[in-house]
C-alpha cells in the first residue's frame, strides 16, 4: 500500500498540478470552509457554492449573524445544496456549541489538539467523519486526511478493497509525510480524477492511472 499511496500522488500531481483547494469567497475563510464542509454532504460542490454566494451577499459568512437567524430562514438561502432543512439544522448546531463552548470563537475551537478537536465535532449532530475532518484539514489547517467516496472507489478499483472509513484513513496518513499540504492536495487531486475519470461508470481510457487500475485493465485490456 505504500508504493501505491505515493506512486499514485505523483501521478496526479503531474497530471493535474497544483489545484489550490479549498476555493474561498469571503473575508472570513475558515468559517466558510466550516459551512462548505457540512453543505457538501450528499450534494456536488456546484450547488454548494451557489449556497456559499447566497451567504456571502446576505452577509452571513459571520458566526453571529448564524447564531441569530432563524433555522427556516437559513435553509431557503442554502436551498442549492440540497437536504436545506436538515443542513440548516446542522450548521444551528455546529455554530450552537461553537457559542456554548468556545465564546463563538473557530481559532479557540482550533487550538484543541487533533484528536480532542475531531472528537468534539464528531459529537455534533449532524457531523460525521468526513465532514469533520475536512473541517480540521482545510479550516483548522491541522493533519488529517479526508476519505470521501472518490477515495474509496479510486483505490478500491485499483486493488485496496479496505473500505472502512478508519482503516483507509490510516492507510494514508501511516504512508505519507504527516503534512497539512500534501493532505490538502492529494485529497483534491483524487476530487478531480473522481470527477473527470474515475466516475460511477469509469470513463477509463484517458485516465492517468489506468496502466494499473484493476478496472481499466478489464475495460481496456490492450493497453497491457
Amino acid at each position: 500500500m505504500q508504493n501505491l499511496v505515493k506512486n499514485v500522488y505523483f501521478k496526479l500531481l503531474k497530471e493535474f498540478g497544483d489545484l489550490n483547494w479549498w476555493p474561498v469567497i469571503s473575508n472570513n475563510h475558515k468559517l466558510e470552509i466550516c459551512l462548505g464542509a457540512i453543505l457538501t454532504q450528499s450534494t456536488n460542490w456546484r450547488n454548494v457554492e451557489k449556497s456559499i454566494l447566497k451567504l456571502n451577499d446576505n452577509n452571513l459568512i459571520d458566526a453571529k449573524k448564524l447564531k441569530n437567524i432563524k433555522v427556516e430562514e437559513l435553509a431557503q438561502l442554502i436551498k442549492s445544496s440540497g437536504y436545506y432543512n436538515q443542513k440548516a439544522k446542522k450548521i444551528k448546531n455546529f455554530i450552537g456549541v461553537l457559542f456554548e463552548e468556545f465564546n463563538g470563537d473557530l481559532d479557540y475551537l482550533f487550538s484543541l489538539r487533533i484528536k480532542e478537536l475531531r472528537n468534539k465535532l464528531l459529537c455534533i449532530n449532524g457531523i460525521g467523519k468526513e465532514t469533520a475532518d475536512s473541517i480540521i484539514l482545510y479550516a483548522a489547517n491541522k493533519p488529517m486526511f479526508v476519505i470521501d467516496l472518490y477515495t474509496k472507489r479510486i483505490f478500491s478499483r485499483l486493488g485496496h478493497e479496505e473500505g472502512d472509513y478508519d482503516k483507509l484513513q490510516l492507510s494514508f496518513m501511516k504512508n505519507l509525510p504527516f503534512d497539512v499540504e500534501l493532505f490538502n492536495q492529494y485529497h483534491a487531486l483524487l476530487v478531480e480524477l473522481g470527477k473527470r475519470y474515475c466516475k460511477k461508470d469509469p470513463e477509463c481510457s484517458n485516465c492517468p492511472l489506468l496502466n494499473f487500475c484493476r478496472t481499466g485493465k478489464g475495460l481496456n485490456p490492450s493497453v497491457f
